[in-house]
C-alpha cells in the first residue's frame, strides 16, 4: 500500500504489480497521461480530447473548452472539473469564471 500511496502523492499513475516466477514484480510509470493509462480512467471522449489539447498547448480554458468541442458552459465546467477533482490530470489557476485555466498537472 505504501508503494500506490506514494505513486498517488506524486501524481503518478498506480504502479503495476504481478508475481514473478517466486517473487514480484514492480512497474512504475512516469506518465500519467499516456493512451494506456487513461484508458483505466474511463474519460469521455470530450475530456480524452482536452487531454490531447492542454498536452500540445499547455492548459485548456472552460471556453477553449466550448470552442473547441461546441458544448454548453455547464458540460465544459463538469468535464474540467471532474478532470481536477476525480483524475487529478489538471489543476485550476484562478477564481471560477473569466480567467481560470486548466494547466497539466
Amino acid at each position: 500500500m505504501k508503494i500506490y500511496d506514494a505513486c498517488k502523492e506524486a501524481g503518478l499513475p498506480e504502479p503495476e504489480i504481478k508475481e514473478f516466477q517466486e517473487d514480484f514484480l514492480v512497474t512504475l510509470f512516469k506518465d500519467n497521461l499516456n493512451e494506456e493509462q487513461l484508458a483505466k480512467l474511463e474519460l469521455n471522449e470530450l475530456q480524452v480530447k482536452a487531454i490531447d489539447f492542454v498536452q500540445g498547448k499547455g492548459k485548456i480554458s472552460n471556453s477553449d473548452f466550448q470552442a473547441l468541442y461546441g458544448v454548453s458552459k455547464a458540460t465544459a465546467t463538469r468535464d474540467l472539473a471532474e478532470l481536477v477533482e476525480q483524475y487529478v490530470l489538471f489543476e485550476k489557476l484562478g477564481q471560477t469564471g473569466v480567467g481560470s485555466v486548466y494547466p497539466e498537472k
